[in-house]
């Protein structure tokens, strides 16, 4: 890693913060003490530039995450600046790139979920401090939260379907014999690209085909088989280990909700929307969006869909729903004092 050099005295953390509360003023002095610490038994030095001094007493104002961060990891800064990501905006594919090398060859789940969690927090940094120093727009940061979790799922579900096909054989389909791969449908903040830090990933899981997989002994069905992933990739995603979490996952949106399987055929979901369909699904189902695993498989998902999703006619039935649900989420919104 490239060192960088002081160039001239850092700015004081009174006169950066100004009318700032001193409690939030103590509280960065306390971060930068340690941080001076860390890094010089890193054999780092201090970014040094009076500017860009400002900004982070700043930042560090504003997020405890983002202090603590560059204080237990006092080269994520030094990093994030000679690799030019703090200073530049993401190209579309930039995730996915990035954790794909990160990930090169990765051969246990243990490995795996550290790797995950460190590019996690190197990128909500990153994205942070973007945010609070004012260098990226709203529009910008809803849209890098929602890369950096479209690029951890789809990573992680590719990764653990080629072990979970290596345990138990790859799942075919029962009609054209072709190998089948996880959809994976982003839904509310997610599937609009509009994630922001504290929220939780909602999704649905599908797979084309029912089925079974294609191996000599004891093959297994197409249901069971996904069914095993999709809950091996939760756990990968949220539990809380030593390096923290990456995403929690929320699957309650997916058909019948909690008491349903976790995963379900084409065929199936279809069947379910179409009979059984709620009024409050049909809108939520307008911000879905294939975010991992097999797209073009989940367009053709989306496609299925459609006449669910978007109905040819409206009656005043249509209309009432809306009108309930909008009375329900203000009433909602009043019982817990959220009015602004």
């Amino acid at each position: 890693m490239k060192k960088r050099n002081l160039s001239g005295p850092l700015p004081s953390i009174n006169a950066c913060l100004g009318e700032m509360p001193g409690a939030l003023r103590h509280h960065v002095e306390q971060a930068w003490d340690i941080y001076i610490e860390s890094i010089a038994k890193a054999g780092l030095d201090v970014p040094g530039h009076p500017d860009f001094i400002k900004i982070l007493y700043k930042v560090w104002a504003y997020s405890d995450f983002v202090a603590q961060s560059c204080v237990l990891h006092p080269g994520l800064i030094n990093d994030l600046l000679d690799s030019g990501d703090l200073l530049s905006d993401y190209r579309p594919d930039e995730y996915h790139a990035k954790l794909k090398n990160q990930l090169g060859k990765v051969k246990d789940q243990g490995t795996l979920e550290v790797l995950l969690r460190t590019f996690r927090r190197r990128e909500m940094v990153r994205i942070a401090w973007r945010d609070l120093a004012g260098w990226a727009s709203l529009k910008e940061t809803m849209r890098d939260l929602s890369a950096l979790a479209d690029a951890c799922i789809d990573h992680t579900a590719r990764i653990l379907y080629q072990w979970q096909s290596g345990e138990m054989g790859v799942p075919m389909g029962g009609h054209n014999k072709t190998p089948q791969s996880l959809v994976i449908i982003g839904m509310g903040k997610l599937g609009a690209s509009e994630l922001n830090f504290s929220s939780d990933v909602d999704l649905i899981f599908a797979y084309p085909e029912e089925g079974a997989t294609r191996r000599r002994r004891m093959p297994v069905s197409n249901d069971e088989f996904f069914i095993g992933l999709g809950q091996r990739l939760i756990n990968v995603l949220q539990v809380v280990t030593a390096t923290g979490f990456v995403f929690r996952v929320d699957m309650r949106l997916r058909p019948y909700g909690d008491s349903g399987p976790l995963v379900m055929s084409f065929d199936a979901v279809e069947e379910y929307y179409q009979s059984q369909g709620r009024e409050w699904e049909r809108y939520a189902m307008i911000k879905a969006r294939p975010v991992a695993g097999d797209r073009a498989a989940g367009q053709r998902f989306l496609a299925m869909l459609h006449p669910f999703i978007y109905r040819r006619y409206l009656d005043f039935g249509a209309f009432a729903s809306l009108r309930e649900m909008k009375a329900l989420i203000s009433r909602e919104v009043e019982r817990k004092g959220l009015q602004d």
